[in-house]
């Protein structure tokens, strides 16, 4: 069993940068081996795709809203994936979930199978 937990969110404002942490628990190596997305909701609109990035850490995948701002990477040794996010805007507001998959690419929520609880972020203008 996986279990993904995501932290690091909170009230910034516009401009400002924040981290969000994923945290993965699991037997074995599974964690290392997992594709890691990064998914938002934001208040009555559809769970949306960020970015996502494979074992090894190469060529992650971004959505077009947060290229140049957001970068992807994880630390298999601490089983933990990171969302850097930059120049955030009132838009970033949402709550922001981790999700794990065996497939590559992983744009649709589709491709995942285990979630975390998500972790808020609100940017204020």
């Amino acid at each position: 069993q996986v279990q993904l937990v995501e932290s690091g969110g909170g009230l910034v404002q516009a401009g400002d940068s924040l981290t969000l942490s994923c945290a993965c628990a699991a037997s074995g190596d599974t964690c290392s081996k997992y594709v890691i997305g990064w998914f938002r909701q934001a208040p009555r609109r559809d769970r949306e795709f960020v970015a996502a990035i494979t074992w090894d850490g190469g060529s992650p995948d971004f959505a077009d809203s947060v290229k140049g701002r957001f970068t992807i990477s994880r630390v298999n040794a601490k089983n933990t994936v990171y969302l850097q996010m930059k120049s955030l805007k009132p838009d970033d507001t949402a709550v922001y979930y981790c999700a794990g998959a065996n497939r590559w690419p992983a744009i649709s929520q589709t491709s995942y199978g285990t979630w975390g609880q998500g972790t808020q972020v609100i940017v204020s203008s």
